[in-house]
């Protein structure tokens, strides 16, 4: 272990090392403690399970001295956002609201589930307040930085600020987020991640704190495919002892990449590196389709007369303690957009969602995906947002402008890093796949990922 260097390394690599008796799951537990304890930035984790960590990083040695392995990520640490249930510890939320609350009973079934597999628990991770921001930055806590910055200090993006930063600094090899407007992805790709945003209902979502009864789920933050891939499969309750296989031929892959919405007004550097990376994975065999979206427009202008799900579903769960002064100023007057909303803009949402998400999933037949940058525009300075309320507003509604497409229809999503900004902030590649349609867009994602890594290679 003297002189290893696991920051980098994915969950599945150290899982492999765990198993081959080349890493001990104590040493490894310990690392990652360090580094959370040295690491300059201590607005990451909110709360810190180091006694915990270290009592299943035990349990994984005894397994493996005694010949038995839970899978491939067991004695493997984790991180999850503070918006999920660990318990003996208080789910903040993000907020000063609940910080006082009492400690969680039990684990959320997605915390007990990765622990069962043999994960190590390294505690709780920073987030936008309640979830409820694109950004990444908390008035409360703090704001984790993103690790890529060379200058003045910028958004990690978010919500799941804290999970993507975890990871992208080497203080866990994987990380729990949940998204609904682009809270896995946005600071998955800002962080120089992959992000899964899981398809509806597809994993459990129990003592996870709501935001959007009709969008949250619940994914994942790593250096690669593959850990999404064992994630994804634990989090199902499946087994992850087994291979991943190979991924599909990107040759027997399509992408549709919208002329309309999505790729309007991108920054020159996002355009760039999209367009590089679209160059490289044509030549390699996937077939390129251009052209408008029609659903894309019907959403923007669902969106511009309505307002969004969102929002009405935020402010029903917030409404009676929004006069709270413990509830950040930006936080509460985005809650307070939902008094707006009347019947009839949540019904003409409703249905215009149920309508157009049935045609575009008709758009993408297997092995066909939708395909766009994950944010439209690099990642702005912190001071630049901090106190200016409508230039908070208008970054964060153009930040989850992509993302959010996903979540309205129902789709999911995998962004990967295809380069970096002139500022030095990773751009992230979005493709999407239909509803339900996870495995297939995980393995079309492994095989992009690895045609993209042997160019840049």
């Amino acid at each position: 272990m003297a002189g290893t260097n696991l920051s980098k390394l994915s969950a599945a690599g150290i899982g492999r090392k765990i198993g081959s008796g080349d890493l001990d799951p104590i040493e490894v537990a310990g690392y990652f403690l360090d580094r959370v304890s040295s690491c300059p930035d201590q607005s990451v984790f909110l709360t810190v399970t180091a006694d915990r960590a270290l009592r299943e990083a035990e349990a994984s040695r005894r397994r493996r001295r005694n010949g038995v392995r839970l899978g491939i990520l067991d004695g493997v640490p984790i991180s999850f956002k503070d918006l999920i249930d660990v318990e003996d510890t208080v789910t903040t939320c993000g907020s000063l609201l609940f910080r006082d609350d009492p400690p969680a009973r039990e684990d959320a079934p997605v915390v007990r589930r990765l622990c069962a597999a043999g994960m190590v628990c390294l505690g709780k991770t920073n987030l936008s307040e309640f979830a409820y921001s694109a950004i990444g930055m908390n008035p409360h806590f703090g704001t984790p930085l993103n690790p890529f910055c060379k200058g003045p200090p910028r958004i990690p993006g978010g919500s799941s600020s804290g999970a993507a930063v975890s990871v992208a600094r080497g203080l866990a090899p994987a990380a729990i987020g949940t998204d609904t407007s682009g809270s896995v992805r946005i600071p998955a790709s800002l962080c120089g991640l992959v992000g899964h945003h899981t398809s509806p209902g597809r994993i459990d979502r129990a003592r996870v704190a709501t935001l959007s009864m009709s969008l949250d789920t619940v994914g994942s933050l790593a250096h690669c495919v593959e850990d999404c891939i064992l994630l994804d499969r634990v989090l199902r309750g499946e087994d992850a002892g087994a291979g991943i296989g190979e991924p599909v031929h990107i040759a027997k892959l399509s992408a549709i990449v919208p002329e309309n919405y999505a790729c309007d007004d991108l920054d020159p550097d996002i355009a760039r590196h999209f367009e590089t990376a679209l160059e490289i994975l044509a030549a390699a065999g996937l077939q390129v389709e251009r052209g408008p979206i029609d659903e894309l427009d019907a959403f923007a202008r669902t969106r511009a007369r309505h307002g969004t799900l969102v929002t009405a579903e935020a402010y029903y769960i917030f409404r009676d303690r929004l006069d709270d002064p413990r509830i950040g100023e930006n936080t509460a007057t985005r809650l307070r957009n939902g008094e707006k909303m009347s019947a009839y803009d949540l019904l003409a949402i409703q249905q215009t969602r149920e309508a157009l998400s049935i045609s575009m999933a008709a758009r993408l037949r297997p092995g066909k995906l939708l395909m766009m940058p994950t944010v439209p525009h690099g990642a702005p300075t912190i001071a630049s947002l901090e106190e200016n309320g409508e230039r908070f507003a208008e970054v964060n509604l153009r930040t989850m402008k992509n993302t959010s497409l996903g979540n309205f229809f129902g789709l999911c999503g995998v962004t990967l890093p295809c380069g970096q900004d002139a500022n030095g902030i990773p751009v992230g590649l979005l493709m999407c796949g239909p509803p339900g349609g996870d495995e297939g867009l995980l393995r079309a994602a492994l095989a992009i990922e690895r045609t993209l890594a042997s160019v840049a290679a």
